[in-house]
């Protein structure tokens, strides 16, 4: 046995010492030689109990031996080669040591390597097959999927038709996916949920696509099908196609059944069917049973289209006081939004600041603005309908409405009530009622005194009173200078007064704060055309076009001032534009035919004459061209008819009997007279 060398005091300076020096229990080289260690082996102290391995087609082997015994070749004995470290010679050791990957001639100079990487790549991992019958149910269950999503997206994007296709493709997969489930696996591991989504939407795309008999027929399989545990809901969805198909009595009858369908916590669902009861009532001129609905929902979650519909039933039964008070029911009914001092910056604050510009024109504060809207005027439209009704006259029952909305939460519609009474009593020509009633507003706030010297501006515009119109335009623009309404009047009162320059102005400046005010674009071309700006007169009119495409006001300006500009073929090109939208306008017929004249068309310009003549017979201008070219193509006898005509509109005009003798001296008839009126000198 080696000794361990230890380090003395007079090695110190030696750092290096006792490095090459090992704990000889660790050799293994001189086991063989290890008389203690060979007896142990020799007895049964450590020795594994004996295997017997036995291959199959060969006889019993002996036992294998352990790691340090005999070594036993059992390729030769077996008839096979070996894998591992069989095939290089030696059997393989059944210690945990070698079986670890360790080796006496590897231990020190090769490395680590349990999963055996250095004799080759592992092999690769067993991928589940796809031929198997659940992995095949699994794919066709995506794939039909895939298709109700098609659908649904082809249906959001309009493509009805397509949209149908994936329903009926998915339809005919699920029914195969059945199928294959029903033999291989038991009924009750049906899909339900699958056929439940491929149905409904097959229904929905039917119901999209008019084909209501193959709706109701899909829906009827759901309805029927006791395993679609809320299934009675979609009678909503089969009562909806009845009414659009004007079955009155059993769309009734399918809103019940969904309204029994219906728990009572799904309060929205049940008022909304209810609703639709309602408004089928209407439709059947049953108005004593729509007013049970319409109060009911009142009465339980009041809203404004309930309300409204509620006042047009008590105004089919004219019932005055039932009309009141569903008129007050209808101005109490919750609008559902904000106050808008949200809205409203509260401070010096950027942070703040930036958030509330962010939110003024988003989404929400849009539908916030639209549900307003839509409130002002179902408001507006009641109070309209039932004023005239309500009371002994229109003035003293719009005036109950007015004073009912000023203790609303609509205090600021009542101005606008006011502003509208007045232009109802100008619709009825009482032009004193209705400057009296716009008066009223003189010292209102701003907005309402622009609004109302606006209307009066107009009034006295059409009544011809040029200063009393202008006095009020000004007095418009004062109290709101942003009122693009005010401002076309003040240029409409220069326009006519004739300061066109100073009218263009006003009429720039209702532009810049609404470009979309087409009265003062429309006039300002007129403007420029006065001015003799006829390029500016044309951009601004080709710009009216872009907003309103078929005006025929804007056409026939435009082919004008294309005449004006020396370009007559542009000016046909516009005056058959023109002719599309009014094909029976006779002075633009005439125009082309005039133009076709001067560019010695003489077909194209009779043609358009002779149209021209058969929608308005009585045009001298239309007459003497037809007559002129008869004599022209040596037709006299043919242009008779028309001096006669002209003879009969202006009988006092010699030259139509002249030239009536002149044609029939043409044609041979000297015995025919022409009457010619004598004139006493």
């Amino acid at each position: 046995m080696r000794h361990v060398h230890l380090a003395t005091e007079e090695d110190e300076e030696d750092i290096y010492s006792g490095y090459n020096d090992y704990n000889p229990t660790f050799d293994t080289e001189d086991l063989d030689n290890d008389t203690a260690f060979q007896q142990a082996v020799k007895t049964s102290h450590g020795r594994r109990p004996p295997i017997t391995a036995k291959v199959p087609g060969t006889a019993a082997v002996r036992p294998l031996g352990t790691g340090f015994g005999p070594r036993v070749n059992l390729s030769s004995s077996m008839g096979r080669p070996m894998t591992g470290a069989v095939q290089d010679g030696a059997a393989r050791p059944m210690t945990a040591v070698r079986a670890a990957g360790y080796t006496k001639a590897g231990f020190r100079g090769s490395s680590f390597d349990p999963l055996g990487q250095s004799r080759g790549p592992a092999p690769p991992l067993e991928t589940k097959s796809e031929d198997t019958p659940e992995e095949k149910i699994r794919q066709l269950e995506k794939k039909v999927n895939e298709l109700i999503e098609e659908s649904c997206i082809a249906n959001s994007n309009g493509d009805q038709k397509q949209a149908l296709e994936k329903a009926k493709e998915a339809g005919r997969k699920e029914r195969v996916l059945v199928r294959q489930r029903e033999q291989i696996l038991s009924p009750e591991n049906i899909n339900l949920d699958l056929t439940y989504s491929v149905l409904l939407n097959l229904a929905t795309q039917y119901s999209a696509n008019e084909m209501y008999a193959e709706a109701l027929n899909t829906y009827q399989v759901i309805v029927k099908n006791k395993m679609f545990s809320h299934a009675g809901r979609l009678k909503v969805n089969m009562a909806n196609i009845y009414l659009k198909q004007r079955n009155y009595s059993k769309a009734i009858k399918f809103y019940r059944m969904a309204l029994d369908q219906i728990p009572g916590a799904h309060k929205e669902m049940r008022i909304k069917i209810m609703q639709n009861i309602g408004v089928t009532f209407v439709k059947t001129g049953q108005y004593a049973d729509a007013i049970n609905s319409f109060e009911h929902i009142m009465s339980e979650s009041p809203n404004l289209k309930a309300g409204f519909n509620l006042i047009l039933c008590y105004f089919a039964l004219g019932d005055q006081d039932k009309m009141k008070k569903a008129f007050q029911k209808l101005i109490a009914a919750p609008l559902g939004i904000d106050d808008e001092d949200k809205y409203i910056s509260p401070g010096d604050d950027p942070h703040t600041n930036l958030l509330i510009e962010a939110i003024k024109n988003d989404s929400l504060h849009q539908m916030e603005r639209e549900r307003k809207a839509l409130a002002e005027k179902y408001i507006m439209t009641a109070a309209k309908l039932i004023a005239p009704v309500i009371e002994t006259s229109f003035d003293i029952g719009y005036d109950w409405c007015v004073e009912a909305v000023k203790t609303s939460q609509y205090v600021e519609l009542a101005n606008d009530l006011e502003i509208n009474k007045a232009i109802t009593f100008l619709k009825q020509k009482n032009f004193t009622q209705a400057v009296e009633t716009l008066k009223m507003f003189e010292k209102k706030d701003s907005r309402v005194k622009s609004a109302a010297a606006t209307n009066l501006s107009f009034l006295y515009l059409l009544e011809k009173d040029y200063t009393q119109a202008d006095v009020y335009a000004d007095l418009a623009v004062t109290s709101d200078r942003y009122n693009p309404s005010a401002l076309t009047n003040k240029g409409n009162s220069l326009f006519l007064n004739g300061d066109y320059e100073r009218a263009a102005e006003y009429y720039k400046e209702a532009l810049r704060n609404d470009s979309s005010c087409t009265e003062s674009l429309y006039n300002l071309g007129l403007t420029y055309k006065k001015l003799n700006r006829l390029e500016n007169a044309l951009d601004c009119f080709h710009k009216l076009h872009a907003i309103l495409r078929n005006s025929a006001q804007v056409v026939s300006q435009i082919a004008d001032l294309y005449e004006m500009l020396d370009d007559p073929n542009q000016a046909i090109e516009w005056l058959l534009q023109l002719r599309n939208i009014v094909p029976t306008d006779s002075h633009a017929l005439a125009k082309l035919g005039e133009l076709y004249d001067t560019q010695g068309d003489k077909s194209e310009a009779f043609h358009y004459y002779c149209e021209s003549y058969r929608y308005f017979p009585s045009n001298i201008e239309v007459i003497e061209w037809l007559g002129a070219y008869y004599i022209d193509k040596k037709f006299c006898e043919k242009a008779v008819k028309y001096f006669e005509r002209a003879a009969l509109i202006q009988p006092t005009q010699v030259k139509w009997q002249l030239m009536l003798a002149s044609c029939h001296r043409r044609s041979g008839g000297y015995r025919t007279k022409a009457l010619v009126p004598c004139f006493i000198l």
